[in-house]
């Protein structure tokens, strides 16, 4: 599969199919590919995994929340949270089960884009250079 596979599983892992990036980033790792090349691909293809779900996450209006019944005190907590910690939210993206419908969620709410875009790439990089340090 090779550097365009790699690019490939880390997109799709960051959206809400369920991929496991790690597994193929150390099978590279493990046969001889580069391991700044491989960090690099990997943080690019899961950034951008990470701001499709965000965009998603615009298309959405809060006010169907409601339509789909879902309770005001319930909103009102979501808005809540994403208002006290907004973009550096996107810090923990990588986190498996919440981090994709959570990337969703700031979309929805309109977090500003450039702070949401810098704290995504630092938190999908540090997730592939904690595995990639086990190979330096």
């Amino acid at each position: 599969m090779g550097y365009l596979g790699l690019f490939a599983v880390t997109f799709l892992s960051a959206t809400i199919l369920p991929f496991s990036s790690e597994l193929l980033l150390i099978g590279m790792l493990k046969n001889d590919y580069s391991v700044f090349y491989c960090i690099i691909i990997a943080t690019l293809g899961n950034s951008i995994g990470g701001l499709t779900n965000y965009f998603i996450g615009i298309i959405g209006n809060p006010l169907w929340l409601k339509k789909l019944g879902v309770k005001e005190s319930k909103i009102i907590k979501q808005q809540s949270t994403i208002q006290k910690y907004g973009a550096w939210l996107a810090l923990i993206s990588w986190i498996p089960i919440i981090g994709d419908p959570l990337m969703i969620t700031l979309g929805f709410y309109r977090v500003p884009f450039i702070p949401f875009l810098i704290l995504l790439v630092i938190g999908k990089a540090t997730r592939y250079l904690a595995v990639g340090w086990m190979f330096f």
